[in-house]
């Protein structure tokens, strides 16, 4: 049997083995900025679109959740909600779930510095995790080396088919605009929220 890893959250221990891992995929709800959203919420979404969860995974995991396809969800307050086991292939990005896990942030385009974070928390913990560095997507969509140590970040709309074979999706091939941020300019900029994208509300709003 694997050996089971551990990933310190917020105070809670999420159990995981090493799943092969090498891409990590930022979501967003696509829901109204600053408005609450839980990861139940998702659950009832995903499985209004035919998404479904193992029996033995609902098991060993969240069993009250029946189909969603991310991994974490992280709340306007900071919280941060698991779905899917670490362990369990997703269903969040078509072609690339078997060796990636989902991250979805509740919003659009804005989201509050608690969850930018929460966020930047989430990222470091499963990168110490499973013993890898964080190194963006190319701009072509493609991981290209795969190589063991790395580990690829990237939002979900960079992962749009470049439609006209020019080696960059850009931003008329994007399929959505989720998760509505540059992740390859925030994890360039050491993971700092980016101007424009920071929802400022009231703690009480946030919880």
């Amino acid at each position: 049997m694997a050996q089971e890893s551990r990933i310190e959250d917020r105070g809670s221990r999420i159990e995981a083995r090493k799943r092969a891992v090498d891409l990590i995929v930022i979501h967003c709800s696509a829901t109204p900025n600053g408005r609450r959203t839980t990861v139940e919420d998702i659950d009832r979404w995903h499985d209004e679109r035919g998404f479904e969860r193992a029996p033995a995974w609902r098991r060993r995991q969240n069993p009250n959740l029946a189909a969603i396809g991310y991994h974490f969800v992280i709340y306007l307050g900071g919280a941060v909600a698991t779905g899917r086991h670490l362990d369990e292939i997703g269903a969040h990005v078509s072609g690339n779930n078997r060796t990636s896990i989902g991250i979805c942030m509740i919003g659009t385009d804005q989201f509050t510095p608690q969850q930018w974070g929460a966020l930047k928390h989430n990222i470091d913990g499963l990168a110490k995790l499973y013993g890898r560095v964080l190194v963006p997507l190319p701009a072509s969509g493609v991981m290209e080396r795969r190589e063991a140590g790395q580990v690829y970040l990237c939002g979900h709309r960079d992962l749009s088919p470049d439609e006209d074979n020019d080696g960059l999706v850009e931003r008329w091939e994007w399929l959505k605009i989720c998760p509505g941020f540059d992740v390859r300019a925030w994890l360039a900029s050491g993971m700092t929220p980016p101007a424009g994208h920071v929802l400022e509300i009231p703690d009480e709003a946030a919880a």
